[in-house]
């Protein structure tokens, strides 16, 4: 019972260290649509520049979600060598590369039930743009190195400051 209690005493602390701040009409409108998009199974682009609190979005609509009670895993995608950002996202086998001496579960497996928040995804070159939209179809992760598919259920979240739809045309 005291370990319960504890353990709510700490996720209460943990979500009003995440909490949005703010009663203006905008602030109002985004809380509002954290609300409704948190409770779907949707994937999420979050738009915004630098240091406007898109992290805190995710984590909202996280915790409005029917998987707030399985992790979500925070990758910051700008500040990831591109050499070493195929191996966090997806995980690799032992002897996959030079310095691999385990294998090791990638940030999809990681957080396979939950939310996979990835920051700066317009950062991430188009090749891995295009291995995640694979994932997403197939739900499923192959880890560098290995051939057999691991199934994930994950809800992505993602975010940039950059703007893509101009990057687009």
């Amino acid at each position: 019972f005291r370990l319960a209690q504890e353990n709510r005493s700490l996720r209460t602390k943990v979500q009003q260290k995440f909490e949005l701040v703010g009663q203006s009409p905008a602030m109002q409108r985004l809380r509002e649509l954290i609300e409704t998009a948190g409770p779907t199974n949707s994937r999420v682009l979050i738009g915004g520049e630098n240091g406007t609190g898109k992290e805190l979005v995710a984590r909202a609509i996280h915790r409005h979600s029917t998987r707030s009670d399985h992790p979500f895993v925070a990758v910051n995608c700008a500040a990831i060598p591109e050499t070493l950002i195929e191996s966090e996202l997806f995980g690799h086998e032992k002897g996959s590369f030079t310095g691999a001496t385990s294998m090791k579960r990638g940030q999809f497996e990681q957080a396979d039930g939950g939310t996979l928040f990835l920051d700066e995804i317009g950062n991430l070159p188009l090749r891995l743009q295009a291995r995640i939209l694979t994932v997403l179809e197939q739900r499923q992760v192959i880890r560098l190195g290995s051939n057999h598919p691991i199934p994930i259920d994950i809800r992505l979240i993602c975010a940039t400051s950059m703007p893509l739809t101009q990057l687009v045309m």
